[in-house]
């Protein structure tokens, strides 16, 4: 599967609410670097892992329910979206079939698979019910690249 450069554009720039799968609180860990990164370019990030209660100061939810649920209630009504935008997905290529069926349950628009994490089979799932994919790359490298995208502290 190759990805779409105008689908990852739209991901980046459209999506508010990031719920971060296998989020870790281990601080030599990527889901760490590019969670604590996405929360400080703008993103609401949600991070997801059942073994953890809090990771950078944010709650940790055990679920992509719990995740959606939170998102939900915090989420203004002066916001154009509502609840979880993006799921991004730190867990490995085995684990990701019962995420998809938790993406498409929940309607989330968005699912993008880190570097290594590859299920076509799931993937072409999700597709087939409208949620736009991005697999087998690195959200924060694209989101790196793009220097209209960079905020300034």
């Amino acid at each position: 599967m190759n990805n779409d450069p105008a689908i990852i554009d739209e991901m980046l720039r459209t999506a508010r609410n990031i719920a971060i799968v296998g989020m870790s609180d281990k601080t030599t860990r990527a889901s760490h670097h590019i969670g604590k990164y996405l929360g400080d370019h703008g993103y609401r990030v949600f991070p997801v892992n059942p073994k953890l209660k809090e990771i950078l100061g944010k709650p940790c939810y055990p679920n992509l329910d719990a995740a959606q649920a939170a998102a939900l209630k915090e989420t203004s009504p002066a916001q154009t979206g509502t609840g979880i935008d993006l799921v991004d997905v730190f867990r490995t290529s085995e684990n990701v079939p019962p995420i998809v069926d938790d993406v498409i349950r929940l309607q989330i628009p968005y699912l993008w698979l880190q570097d290594g994490v590859i299920h076509n089979e799931a993937v072409a799932r999700a597709q087939a019910a409208g949620v736009k994919v991005v697999q087998n790359d690195c959200i924060f490298r694209q989101h790196a690249a793009r220097p209209d995208l960079q905020i300034s502290h």
